[in-house]
């Protein structure tokens, strides 16, 4: 079912606006997007894998961001058809580069909106090595012990059918 163009649109600016106050925030919490999602939502991330359900999604959008308070993830665009939705943002970590530029990786989300405001699924795509070739020359580390991906996460990223 494709819902009103209007009604996409909102839930994705609702999306959008939420990112960008985590992104000004000096105690960034990711537990604001929890109310996004559908109960029975997947969400799908390039380390993680496959998470399901929003209470599960909720504890994870908290617990993944320990110990990266000063990193930044702003949204550069959205592009929407029909109930998908596509954020093109950037991944910036603290630190500049020898020649004054910035240690950032680009990302994408897919997201599918489900009605009343929510979504059923979002995949994040971006390159880990690339996070970690720079997480390596920044010489970045964590405010606190961070949490680390599952050695062998669910690779499903399939949206349910």
């Amino acid at each position: 079912m494709d819902f009103p163009a209007e009604e996409v649109q909102a839930a994705a600016d609702r999306y959008v606006a939420i990112r960008h106050e985590i992104h000004e925030s000096t105690d960034p919490n990711f537990g604001l997007l929890a109310d996004l999602y559908t109960d029975d939502a997947i969400y799908y991330d390039a380390s993680w894998g496959r998470m399901q359900g929003s209470q599960v999604i909720a504890a994870w959008l908290v617990d993944s961001m320990v110990g990266l308070d000063e990193w930044r993830f702003p949204v550069e665009f959205v592009a929407i058809s029909g109930n998908n939705v596509v954020v093109k943002w950037t991944q910036i970590i603290p630190g500049t580069k020898p020649d004054g530029s910035g240690y950032t990786q680009s990302a994408f989300s897919r997201l599918i909106y489900a009605g009343n405001g929510k979504f059923s699924y979002e995949e994040d795509i971006y390159d880990m090595s690339h996070v970690l070739e720079d997480v390596a020359a920044s010489g970045w580390r964590p405010t606190v012990p961070m949490n680390i991906p599952p050695r062998h996460p669910d690779r499903n990223w399939q949206p349910a059918k």
